[in-house]
């Protein structure tokens, strides 16, 4: 139910959702503690959003890859990325070359691009080697999480964590405080 204050465009009741939003990433969450962890926030995220984790598999990485190499297995799991992708989605690549906003920063971006009122909100996140550049030039929005590097598995957490921290700051939520 909707009250004063809250942002119309997150003003869901239980069960009733029009965002999709689409976690599209390479490899699978293989260790439990990751697995549960995302259904932790898929549950929380339902209230306001259908939520989907979509995994292409991932590529061999040789121990030490040549350029070539890289280069190949890039190519492939871009295509296999490439090939989830629809025309309407907004996208959002996660990069290191991606933009770097506070919780409240990327709350107002989130509250942006729903206005935008695409077909699925597309969340992309590479694997060991990065994003090839054919997946980064699709996207609508490149976003780092931080300097650092993180496992690509902690990366899926850390988006969803961030959309239902998103989703808390626009309606006045006590998660965020």
């Amino acid at each position: 139910m909707c009250g004063v204050g809250i942002q119309p465009i997150i003003c869901l009741r239980q069960g009733v959702s029009s965002i999709q939003i689409h976690i599209l990433a390479v490899g699978k969450l293989k260790e439990r503690y990751w697995a549960e962890a995302a259904q932790a926030y898929l549950k929380r995220l339902s209230f306001y959003a259908d939520v989907y984790l979509d995994e292409v598999p991932d590529q061999p990485v040789p121990k030490t890859p040549s350029p070539g190499e890289r280069a190949g297995v890039l190519a492939a799991e871009g295509e296999a990325l490439l090939g989830r992708i629809k025309d309407r989605d907004w996208v959002t690549a996660l990069t290191l070359d991606g933009r770097r906003w506070t919780s409240e920063q990327f709350a107002e971006q989130w509250q942006g691009w729903m206005s935008r009122g695409a077909a699925r909100y597309v969340f992309v996140v590479g694997g060991t080697l990065g994003l090839h550049f054919r997946v980064t030039r699709r996207a609508d929005a490149l976003w780092s999480l931080s300097p650092l590097t993180f496992p690509h598995q902690m990366a899926r957490v850390i988006v969803l964590e961030q959309l239902y921290r998103a989703f808390q700051i626009l309606r006045g939520g006590t998660y965020h405080r």
